[in-house]
């Protein structure tokens, strides 16, 4: 049976087929449908983990037991995994362990633009990378193969346009693979010094056996494949790129490689003499190119093409062969002038007036991972900076102990309910134990919301919406030292802002729970058939109600506001901005 499946689906359905019996991760585009997927296979056993370390620990905890595991992040989640991923590098496995990891060239929702091939080549595991659902589904199933055929684990690695877009896929019945028997193993599992000194020797073998099994046995364990055509133009290429060069140079002769570490080099040796000009075509960093010429072989890369973002069909055919390029491929027409649509938070975001807040008090704010990051542009441009996951605390923390305290000016760290509890718990801890007098404010929207709205500690639901514990963020603060824990309204801006600022006097730690559930989730939306209404006689078009941007809000000719009752969440924020009673909440529009 054929099914039109998005890439990251088909992985999960290779994950299904392959006999997977655990599957751990954090959210993070554009990974995240490959767990959320899985768990609608209620054989596997799916969770989402607080953050990505414990996701892969968790899935080499269940290898180790004998079962097929895996764990799923996007390419900044494979920082936070790389402590275990490393070392499971050399404990091997029992049961196949893959982790798949999706790359973000364009930074279409990222902080930047990681390789992660590089971290293949640094742990010494193998990487394979699929170019469409198909190739996402074969291929996990080969890398859990793969893995327990060389003891390893296996990384796969898509790209945002493989892991979003559908393609048909052939759907089979799962594999019957049942957990291996687990038998107590201190030399393999257990990485001591003088355990790992020994096993590093069986890593090193065992790339080398990869490597030279993925040269001579290309379909089995390379999953690698050659399209012969024209001479004059060889390109070898892998994943995403390998489409745009199928579009743009029909003609050329292709390698493109499924397993991109370690790489075949006697297969590659072999194409390279067959055509008169190679070309590397890869996003990203020279990855394949930097190997290719270090095995002294001359090639083109990078000297044709960026490091940076995407690449398509027309800049590989302007570049390669620029007389077939219509001109208006190369040099359109500019388009027809459209108004600008800069992000902004959604209608009944409880996150807008929290820094409207914070911006009233001129408050120096660092910033974390999540829908709050727009905090940083107009109307409220309230952050000072952001860098990752859960850094904002102990941002905070070194900023106030490098203020002098002739120029104290109180700082505050923002940061949300699921990346507080992935990554903010220890910077708080840090923070507590070398007493630093920062406020952190939790921003408690009452689901992952960046990501697609998944369930984390704190909801009281698991990855299928059953009920689950749920982490007090109150009782977790006080236990680590937190003396003043205080939770606000966001929308009530000017509260929250009378609440900060008595915080942000105090000489230690305090933690602020701006606890609203999100607009787009059920117990965040507004009554039904309720939204704002505007009393025109009342209303000055002074503007304050439009300068918070909410997308339900807009000047009307008069300069006063006109609310859109779809959009309207009935939240009350233009409510309570309004200094002239001319907003209430209604269910028609005056």
């Amino acid at each position: 049976m054929k099914q039109i499946l998005l890439g990251n689906e088909a992985v999960a359905r290779g994950a299904f087929e392959a006999g997977v019996k655990v599957i751990s991760s954090y959210p993070g585009t554009p990974s995240t449908e490959i767990t959320e997927a899985a768990a609608r296979y209620e054989r596997i056993h799916c969770e989402w983990a607080t953050n990505e370390k414990v996701g892969a620990e968790v899935a080499i905890g269940a290898s180790i037991r004998g079962a097929r595991a895996m764990s799923c992040m996007k390419h900044v989640g494979l920082n936070v995994a790389a402590d275990p991923l490393f070392t499971a590098s050399y404990t091997g496995v029992n049961g196949g362990l893959v982790f798949v990891v999706a790359d973000d060239p364009g930074m279409h929702s990222s902080q930047n633009e990681q390789d992660s091939r590089h971290y293949a080549r640094a742990a010494k595991i193998p990487m394979l990378e699929p170019s469409d659902s198909s190739e996402c589904k074969i291929f996990v199933i080969k890398a859990f193969e793969l893995s327990e055929k060389y003891d390893t684990p296996v990384l796969v690695r898509l790209q945002t346009r493989v892991a979003h877009s559908r393609s048909i896929t052939e759907i089979s019945d799962p594999a019957d693979v049942r957990v291996k028997t687990y038998a107590k193993d201190m030399a393999k599992y257990v990485m001591m010094p003088a355990m790992a000194v020994k096993r590093h020797v069986i890593v090193e073998n065992r790339m080398n056996q990869i490597a030279s099994d993925s040269s001579e046995r290309i379909d089995e364990i390379g999953i690698h494949e050659i399209i012969e055509g024209s001479e004059d133009l060889g390109i070898i290429t892998s994943g995403a790129a390998y489409q745009y060069v199928r579009e743009a140079l029909p003609e050329a002769s292709v390698l493109k490689l499924g397993m991109v570490w370690p790489l075949p080099e006697k297969l590659i040796r072999s194409f390279a003499q067959k055509v008169n000009r190679l070309v590397i075509i890869e996003e990203l960093d020279p990855f394949l190119e930097k190997e290719i010429l270090a095995m002294g072989i001359p090639c083109e890369g990078k000297s044709l093409f960026s490091t940076n973002g995407e690449y398509s069909s027309n800049l590989l055919r302007s570049v390669l062969v620029p007389e077939t390029i219509p001109v208006s491929a190369v040099s359109c027409e500019p388009l027809p002038y459209a108004p600008g649509r800069p992000p902004v938070m959604c209608a009944g975001c409880p996150h807008k007036g929290l820094f409207m807040a914070l911006s009233r008090l001129k408050a120096q704010v660092m910033g974390d991972i999540g829908c709050y990051t727009l905090g940083a542009l107009p109307p409220t441009s309230s952050m000072d900076a952001c860098v990752c996951m859960g850094a904002s605390v102990g941002m905070a923390h070194g900023f106030d102990k490098a203020t002098d305290a002739e120029d104290s000016r109180k700082t505050v760290a923002v940061i949300g309910d699921s990346t507080f509890l992935h990554s903010g718990i220890t910077n708080l801890i840090n923070a507590v134990y070398n007493r630093s007098a920062i406020t952190v404010i939790i921003l408690d929207n009452s689901i992952t919301g960046m990501t697609g709205h998944q369930q984390n500690a704190s909801t009281g639901k698991d990855i299928r919406l059953n009920p689950a514990p749920a982490i007090s963020l109150e009782a977790l603060c006080a236990s680590v030292g937190v003396r003043s824990i205080r939770v606000i309204d966001p929308v009530d801006t000017k509260s929250a802002q009378t609440v900060i600022r008595e915080e942000m006097e105090k000489a230690e730690v305090s933690v602020i729970i701006a606890r609203r559930p999100c607009a787009l989730i059920p117990t965040g939306k507004g009554p039904k058939g309720k939204f704002a209404v505007v009393d025109k006689e009342k209303c000055t078009a002074c503007g304050q109600c439009i300068r918070i941007m909410c997308p339900a809000l807009i000047a009307g000719p008069d300069k006063k506001p006109v609310i859109d009752p779809e959009t309207c969440n009935s939240c009350g924020l233009c409510i309570n901005v309004c200094a002239f009673d001319a907003l209430s909440i209604g269910e028609e529009q005056e």
